[in-house]
C-alpha cells in the first residue's frame, strides 16, 4: 500500500492536489515535504499530534521532513481558524519558543541519518526583506480578489465585530514565499497543514507555477473535534500539552484513557503506527473492557514522553485500582486524588506516631475514634493501599507515599489524601 493509501485509510487526509502526480513523485525516495509549527507558545498541544505524525509517516516512507517555525509569521497572526487577532509576539520569545518545539519534535522524527529532519525558521529569509521588495517580488503575483476568494479571508471579513487588520491580511504571501523559498533551497514540492491552512498551501503552490513554472503539491488532514462536540486537546478545560511540566505524563495519559468509545478507532488510527487490522481487533473487543484505550493511551504516551513516563503513569493510573501506593511524588498523588476529600496534619504529629484512629477522624472518614476503631477492627481501612490491621497502628514518617502526602481509603472507593504541613 502507498503512503497516500494508508493515511487516507487512516482518516488523516482532508485535500489533496494533483492525486495522480503527487503519488508518482513519492514513488521516489526522498522528497521533501514541509509543515509549518506556529511558535504562540514553548510546547506543542495534542492538537499538534497529526502534523507531527504526519512528518514521522513520511520519513518513515524514505522522505525528508522539513519543520518550519514560524519566526515571522508568529510575530503576525494566522487569521485561519480565528475570530480575533493574535497578540503579537517579541522575537526574544518567538526564539525561546521555537527551542522548545524542537525538542519536543525529535521525539517524532530524527534529524539524523540519510533522509535526517531538518528544523527552518521563516525570519531567515524573511527578516532582511524589505517591504518594498516583497511587494516588488511577491506581492505582484497575487490579485487582491484571489486573496478575497480564500475561506479563512472571507470569514474573518463578514465577522463585522472583528474583521480582519491588513497585518494578518498579508500572512497568505508571507506562507506562499515560504514555500517557495524552500522549493529553492530544498527542493521541497509537497507542503502539508491543517484543512484550515488550504487556502495558504495553495496560494504557495501557485506561487512556484507562476515564478518557477514548476508543480508543487499540497496535502491536508481533519481539524479534529470529539464525537461529544467538544473541542479535542482539551481536558477540563485546558489545554494538553506535550510538555510534561505543563500536563504530566499521568494526566497525558488519562486524556486518552478517557477517550470515547465513539472516537477511540479513529485516534488509535490518527495517533498511533498500530497496522489498521490491529487497530480493528482491538476495537472489536467488549467496550467495557476499554481495550482500545488502554492501548491508545499507552501507545501515545510512549511516542510523546518515553517508556519510562509510561510506565511511571501506568503505575499511578493503578493506585485506583487498589495497587499499593509508593514511589510516587506530591504532584503525582495530587493529580489522581483531585477530587477527594483533603486534611492536613502537623509534621510534630507525624514525628511522634500518629495513630491511624487519629487520622481517620482528622480525615473526616469517622466522626469519632470509637468509628475509627470499628472501621480498623472491621478489616476495611488500608494506608496508601496496604490494609491496616492493629487497632494502636500508627504513622510516621517512612509510612508516607510521597514527600509528604499519605493516602486514607475505607472500603473499595472512599479516599482521602493527607498532608503533611512543613
Amino acid at each position: 500500500m502507498n503512503l497516500l493509501d494508508d493515511l487516507d485509510r487512516r482518516g488523516a487526509i482532508d485535500q489533496v492536489t494533483d492525486r495522480e502526480a503527487l503519488d508518482k513523485l513519492l514513488n521516489q525516495p526522498g522528497q521533501a515535504i514541509y509543515i509549518g509549527f506556529d511558535p504562540t507558545a514553548d510546547s506543542l498541544h495534542v492538537g499538534s499530534l497529526v502534523p507531527a505524525l504526519m512528518l514521522a509517516r513520511f520519513q518513515r516512507a524514505g522522505h525528508r521532513p522539513i519543520v518550519l517555525v514560524g519566526g515571522s509569521t508568529g510575530m503576525i497572526g494566522d487569521p485561519s481558524g480565528r475570530t480575533a487577532e493574535r497578540q503579537l509576539m517579541t522575537p526574544e520569545i518567538v526564539v525561546a519558543n521555537c527551542e522548545g518545539i524542537r525538542r519536543q519534535l525529535e521525539r517524532f522524527v530524527s534529524f539524523e541519518g540519510d533522509n535526517a529532519a531538518i528544523m527552518v525558521n521563516n525570519y531567515d529569509w524573511t527578516g532582511g526583506v524589505s517591504y518594498l521588495d516583497f511587494l516588488r517580488d511577491i506581492g505582484k503575483h497575487f490579485t487582491v480578489n484571489y486573496m478575497l476568494a480564500k475561506e479563512s479571508v472571507r470569514r474573518r471579513l463578514e465577522d463585522r465585530e472583528h474583521g480582519i487588520s491588513y497585518t494578518e491580511f498579508s500572512y497568505m504571501l508571507l506562507q506562499a514565499f515560504d514555500f517557495l523559498q524552500l522549493y529553492d533551497t530544498k527542493r521541497c514540492k509537497i507542503q502539508a497543514g491543517g484543512s484550515d491552512q488550504w487556502g495558504n498551501i495553495t496560494a504557495g503552490i501557485e506561487l512556484i507555477r507562476r515564478m518557477r513554472a514548476e508543480q508543487a503539491f499540497g496535502i491536508t488532514f481533519p481539524l479534529l473535534a470529539t464525537s461529544s462536540g467538544e473541542k479535542f486537546g482539551k481536558s477540563a478545560g485546558n489545554a494538553v500539552w506535550l510538555d510534561k511540566n505543563k500536563t504530566s505524563p499521568y494526566q497525558f495519559y488519562q486524556y486518552w484513557i478517557n477517550t470515547d468509545d465513539r472516537d477511540v478507532e479513529r485516534f488509535l488510527k490518527l495517533f498511533t503506527f498500530l497496522e489498521i487490522a490491529e487497530i480493528a481487533e482491538l476495537c472489536s473487543k467488549p467496550p467495557e473492557q476499554r481495550a482500545a484505550q488502554k492501548k491508545l493511551a499507552e501507545e501515545v504516551t510512549r511516542i510523546v514522553h518515553g517508556e519510562e513516563a509510561l510506565a511511571h503513569a501506568i503505575k499511578a493510573s493503578n493506585v485506583l485500582f487498589g495497587e499499593e501506593i509508593d514511589g510516587l511524588k506530591d504532584r503525582d498523588l495530587a493529580e489522581i486524588f483531585a477530587d477527594v476529600p483533603s486534611f492536613n496534619i502537623e509534621a510534630i504529629s507525624i514525628a511522634n506516631g500518629l495513630r491511624v484512629t487519629d487520622a481517620l477522624v482528622r480525615s473526616g472518614a469517622a466522626k469519632s475514634k470509637g468509628e475509627a476503631t470499628r472501621l480498623l477492627a472491621g478489616g476495611g481501612v488500608y494506608l496508601n493501599n496496604r490494609r491496616v490491621a492493629a487497632a494502636d497502628a500508627q504513622l510516621r514518617r517512612e509510612d508516607l507515599a510521597s514527600e509528604t502526602m499519605f493516602v486514607l481509603r475505607v472500603g473499595k472507593k472512599s479516599y482521602y489524601l493527607g498532608r503533611v504541613n512543613t
